[in-house]
């Protein structure tokens, strides 16, 4: 039997090392961070310079959508370019806070889309909310409703 707990204390340890210091991030979250940067950025851009890209054909652009349409860019280039910044420092306190707030937002942004019929983005939307989510339990070693997951990551 002592074997058995010893055997589980060295993955905790050994799982903690890997979640502390410079250890480098794991493929499959960098490509998350990467991926939800990317996608945040194209829809900057396509906000600044085609804010009728982001509404139905038959809504009229107007210069209340430009506004609103600047304030869309300035907020998904923002969390693009520090998600990008705390991955490359490895901020992982930073970086644990940033992909809790971006999987918020994405999932806030998925229930508007129910909301207003947008059900063809809703998946994908879904999606990159919950798999930044899992990215950031795995960085806090906590899931996001327990209050270990808001606090100092290990």
């Amino acid at each position: 039997m002592p074997t058995y707990e010893s055997d589980r204390q060295d993955a905790r340890s050994s799982t903690r090392q890997a979640l502390t210091g410079d250890a480098a991030l794991p493929w499959w979250l960098r490509t998350i961070i990467v991926l939800g940067a990317l996608l945040m950025a194209m829809g900057a851009i396509i906000a600044l310079l085609r804010p009728v890209m982001l509404v139905s054909p038959r809504d009229e652009i107007n210069g209340a959508v430009h506004i609103y349409a600047g304030y869309l860019a300035s907020r998904n280039l923002g969390l693009a370019v520090m998600l990008l910044a705390a991955m490359r420092w490895r901020a992982r306190s930073a970086l644990n806070t940033l992909m809790l707030l971006t999987a918020l937002i994405q999932v806030l942004d998925a229930g508007i889309d129910c909301f207003e019929g947008r059900w063809l983005v809703v998946p994908g939307v879904a999606v990159l909310g919950l798999l930044f989510f899992a990215g950031s339990a795995w960085l806090s070693g906590h899931p996001f409703w327990r209050v270990a997951a808001w606090k100092q990551v290990p």
